[in-house]
C-alpha cells in the first residue's frame, strides 16, 4: 500500500495524510478517527517530516517493528529513485524536465483529496464548541500569517490549559519519559564540525542533524539547506539549491527526498543514498520512542485535552493549506471542474485517491496537447 501511495502522492503533506486517511481509516478500516487524528497530533511534536512519520505511525500499529520500517522506507523508495534520476539528467542535461503541465492537472484532484479528509476528520474534531472554536482560531490566524510551529503548539497549550482548568491537576506521563522522545542531548547533533570538502560521512551528518532538528514546512527545509550548503559549506550554488527544492516539490512523495537530489549533486548514487539516510533516519527513531507513549497521552485527561488541541490545530491548518493551495491550483474552469469531479466521485463513489490522481495527471496532459 505505501509502496503505491509513494508513487503517487503528490501535493505535500496535507494531501499525504488525507491519503493515508482515504486508505486505513475508511478503505481498510486499520485505525479508528480518533486513532488517526491522535498519531497526527503525536507526529507534530517531533521534528522531521510529517508525512513519512505518519507512514511509519500506521506501519508500527499495524505490524509492529517490521511494518515500522516497511512503511515507512516503501513509502520514501519511490520518491528516491525518481529523485535519483531526475538528479542524473540535471548533471548531464543541466536543466530540470518540465513537469508543469502534469501537476496542472494533479493540483485541483489534490485539493478535492484534502478537502474530503477535513470532512472526515470533523466527524470526531467538531465533537464540542470548544475543538471547533479553536479550529476556527487556527484557521483565521493562519491566514492572516502567523507561523505553522506557533499555532500548532499554540492549540496544544490551550487543550492543557483547559484540561488544568476541568480537573484541577498539573499533567505528568509517567515521570520524564517525554524527555526520551526529545533527548537534550540529541541538540549537540547541532554543534557537530563538517569537514569543508564533500564527503559521504559530512554528507550523512548534515543530514542527520536537519532531519533531527527541523519542524515546520518545506520552506523552513530551504533556510537549513541555504544555510548549510550554501552560505556556511559553500558546497552547493544558489541556483542549484533552488532547482533541487523544485524537483523534491514535482516529484510524489516526501518533500524531504530534496536531499536525495542534493546527495547525488554532491556524490553521486552513494550521495543520494547517505544524504536520504541522514535526513529521514531520525523519523524511525522518533516514532519508535513516541509511539508507545500514545496511549498513555489519550488515557489522561489533561494530557489528553493537550492531544485535542494538536489535532484542532493540526485540522486547522490544514483548512488553511488547502485554502492557500486553492488559490494557486483552481485557476480556470478545466481545474474548477476537476475538483468538482473529483469530489463527487470520492464523496458519492468513493474513488481511491491513488486512481484520481492518475486521472489528474491524463488531464493534464490533455489540457497540454488540446492547446497546443
Amino acid at each position: 500500500m505505501f509502496l503505491k501511495l509513494g508513487m503517487v502522492a503528490f501535493g505535500g503533506p496535507a494531501a499525504h495524510i488525507a491519503m493515508f486517511r482515504d486508505e486505513v481509516v475508511e478503505r481498510r478500516k486499520w485505525i479508528s478517527h480518533q486513532r488517526f487524528l491522535d498519531l497526527m497530533g503525536a507526529t507534530s511534536l517531533i521534528p522531521g517530516p510529517n508525512s513519512t512519520e505518519m507512514a511509519i505511525h500506521i506501519g508500527l500499529e499495524r505490524a509492529g517493528w517490521r511494518g515500522l520500517i516497511a512503511a515507512g522506507t516503501l513509502f520514501i523508495l519511490p520518491a528516491f529513485f525518481m529523485v535519483t534520476i531526475l538528479a542524473w539528467l540535471y548533471q548531464e542535461y543541466a536543466e530540470v524536465p518540465a513537469v508543469e503541465w502534469v501537476l496542472y492537472g494533479i493540483k485541483p484532484i489534490v485539493i478535492a483529496v484534502v478537502i474530503n479528509a477535513i470532512w472526515g476528520f470533523g466527524k470526531t474534531a467538531f465533537r464540542t464548541r470548544w475543538m471547533t472554536g479553536t479550529i476556527l482560531i487556527i484557521i483565521v490566524a493562519y491566514i492572516v500569517g502567523l507561523n505553522e510551529l506557533i499555532l500548532l503548539f499554540g492549540g496544544g497549550f490551550m487543550g492543557l490549559v483547559r484540561g488544568v482548568l476541568r480537573t484541577g491537576r498539573i499533567p505528568g506521563v509517567g515521570g520524564n519519559r517525554l524527555g526520551v522522545v526529545f533527548p537534550p542531548g540529541l541538540l549537540g547533533i547541532l554543534g557537530l564540525r563538517m569537514a569543508d570538502e564533500v564527503s559521504l560521512t559530512s554528507l550523512f551528518l548534515v543530514f542527520l542533524k536537519i532531519g533531527a532538528v527541523l519542524y515546520g514546512s518545506g520552506y523552513v527545509l530551504l533556510a537549513f539547506l541555504q544555510g548549510d550548503f550554501v552560505d556556511r559549506l559553500g558546497w552547493l550554488s544558489q541556483q542549484q539549491l533552488l532547482d533541487a527544492v523544485a524537483i523534491g516539490q514535482l516529484t510524489p512523495g516526501p518533500v524531504f527526498t530534496t536531499a536525495t537530489f542534493i546527495g547525488y549533486l554532491l556524490g553521486g548514487f552513494p550521495g543520494a543514498f547517505v544524504a536520504t539516510l541522514g535526513i529521514f533516519l531520525p523519523s524511525f527513531v522518533f516514532v519508535a520512542l513516541l509511539n508507545p507513549l500514545i496511549s498513555r497521552l489519550r488515557a489522561s485527561s489533561i494530557t489528553g485535552s493537550f492531544l485535542d488541541g494538536l489535532n484542532a490545530a493540526a485540522i486547522g491548518l490544514m483548512v488553511g493549506v488547502v485554502w492557500v493551495l486553492a488559490r494557486s491550483a483552481l485557476v480556470d474552469i478545466t481545474t474548477w471542474g476537476a475538483a468538482l469531479v473529483a469530489v463527487t466521485l470520492i464523496v458519492r463513489f468513493q474513488v481511491s485517491s491513488t486512481w484520481l490522481i492518475s486521472l489528474g495527471a491524463l488531464i493534464g496532459v490533455g489540457a497540454r496537447l488540446i492547446g497546443g
